[in-house]
């Protein structure tokens, strides 16, 4: 079966990080591109790929993904020669899902709760405690190495230093010394920069 994966992309968006990743990969892609201002993702036939109208999104044959975490995960594992998936039985594969699943479960709703300004709920009511909790634990998980996995790199990576450099700029994170290395370890990876001028040349095109 072939491997070539069509990602539906606006830039910026969440999708950029994505891009990035298929870079990484050296994946056989192609984008399909959508205006958010002009209300692309909420024409009926976006909708009938993600009804939530939300990027990024990934097409693999009859295999339609979304949700971050499970893209980050299907592409690594789609493009295993590239070392970004941790195999079943690997030592570091639990911690590999683990990161995954506290960013879509833990840091993305914690992070809407600070931009809007809302109270956490009671902590035995919320998966994720508050904000504050979620940076200390990402905090105190860069201190340990520098990747989410210790010296190894993985897809993980490459999804939270896109999400955290996007909130550093939003001004949502006021990181620690660990964090902001990590945001700038990640921010000089070669596929960044790929990922940069790609999206540069759709701007102007």
């Amino acid at each position: 079966m072939s491997r070539h994966v069509t990602l539906y992309h606006a830039s910026p968006s969440r999708s950029s990080g994505v891009l990035t990743l298929l870079e990484a990969l050296a994946a056989d892609y192609s984008l399909k591109l959508l205006d958010l201002k002009g209300g692309d993702n909420l024409a009926p036939d976006y909708l009938a790929v993600n009804p939530m109208g939300k990027v990024p999104a990934v097409l693999h044959g009859d295999a339609l993904v979304t949700e971050q975490p499970a893209i980050y995960q299907y592409l690594a594992e789609l493009y295993p020669e590239a070392g970004l998936a941790p195999a079943v039985g690997d030592a570091t594969r639990g911690p590999f899902l683990r990161w995954l699943a506290f960013y879509g479960a833990c840091f993305e709703p914690a992070m809407i709760d600070k931009a809007v300004k809302r109270e956490p709920v009671p902590r035995g009511m919320s998966p994720y405690v508050d904000a504050d909790t979620v940076l200390q634990v990402v905090e105190d998980q860069l201190a340990r190495g520098p990747y989410f996995l210790g010296e190894r790199l993985s897809a993980v990576d490459f999804l939270w230093g896109s999400a955290l450099g996007w909130m550093v700029g939003f001004g949502l994170v006021q990181p620690g010394p660990a964090t902001a290395a990590y945001i700038a370890r990640m921010a000089a990876h070669p596929a960044v920069a790929r990922a940069r001028e790609i999206e540069a040349g759709l701007t102007a095109a």
